[in-house]
């Protein structure tokens, strides 16, 4: 059987959903060959290949200490990521490598000096992870060997690039920010939201056309970016779109590679 070569996306509070992706597939016993994550997918790929259980990651991430740390970002303050840092080491160890990892594990972030998308996959864990979640103007950029990091998601919110190079894998675009017609347009902000979502959205769709399968539950779109306080019911969303495709996923795992290509 081959294994599932997971591209998770950023979406901030809708990553969650990557959670419950994950939980479910964790009952289902479905393999997970590879795990590409950006912003919010890059920390929930991270702590799962280190070992933690989705519903434990869940726990972790809305730990009041984290949601302090994380709430200036959805109010446009600085997010203070010495501090975000302190606390992925007091889960992750002072210097977890990629080499240490249970799953193999590549995070995606910007190199905003460059102009181009970097993938890291050896070496330190704590520098990349912080890079490939740090969003523009509310986190400082992470300047990491020679390169001026910020959120992946700025040129590639759905990386799918490191997985279609391994034959082995079944890639899963997990996507967690569906288009909804109706969102309200009616102050700065959401005008604000809603540029972003499409500018990002640009870089998604064709990487979307290259996966093999896609799981993007659309009750996501009810859902904001900042709406972390109603992460239970984004994780409850992951969790049952990713239960109800369960068979779709195991006769993907169960084909031949090489038929396939026909």
């Amino acid at each position: 059987m081959r294994k599932l070569g997971l591209a998770l996306s950023g979406g901030a509070a809708r990553g969650i959903a990557h959670l419950g992706v994950l939980q479910a597939l964790d009952e289902l016993r479905l393999p997970i060959g590879h795990i590409a994550g950006v912003s919010s997918g890059a920390i929930a790929g991270a702590f799962y290949a280190a070992g933690f259980a989705p519903r434990e990651i869940f726990r972790l991430l809305t730990d009041t200490r984290f949601v302090r740390l994380l709430r200036p970002s959805f109010r446009l303050g600085l997010v203070r990521l010495d501090l975000v840092e302190k606390l992925y080491q007091h889960y992750l160890g002072n210097e977890p490598t990629f080499e240490a990892l249970h799953t193999p594990l590549t995070l995606v972030a910007t190199d905003l000096a460059a102009g181009q998308t970097v993938y890291f996959q050896q070496g330190p864990l704590l520098p990349p992870l912080l890079g490939a979640a740090a969003v523009p103007i509310v986190c400082r950029p992470v300047e990491w060997q020679g390169q001026v990091l910020v959120d992946g998601g700025v040129m590639n919110n759905l990386p799918v690039e490191p997985l279609l190079a391994q034959a082995n894998l079944v890639v899963v675009g997990v996507h967690c920010n569906p288009m909804s017609p109706e969102a309200p347009l009616t102050t700065l902000r959401e005008v604000g939201e809603r540029t972003a979502y499409l500018a990002i959205s640009m870089n998604v769709q064709p990487r979307l056309a290259q996966c093999h399968f896609i799981l993007e539950p659309p009750a996501l779109h009810r859902y904001r970016v900042t709406d972390l306080r109603r992460a239970s019911e984004i994780f409850d969303i992951g969790y049952a779109h990713t239960l109800a495709r369960a068979e779709e996923l195991r006769r993907l795992l169960e084909e031949d590679p090489v038929a396939g290509q026909d």
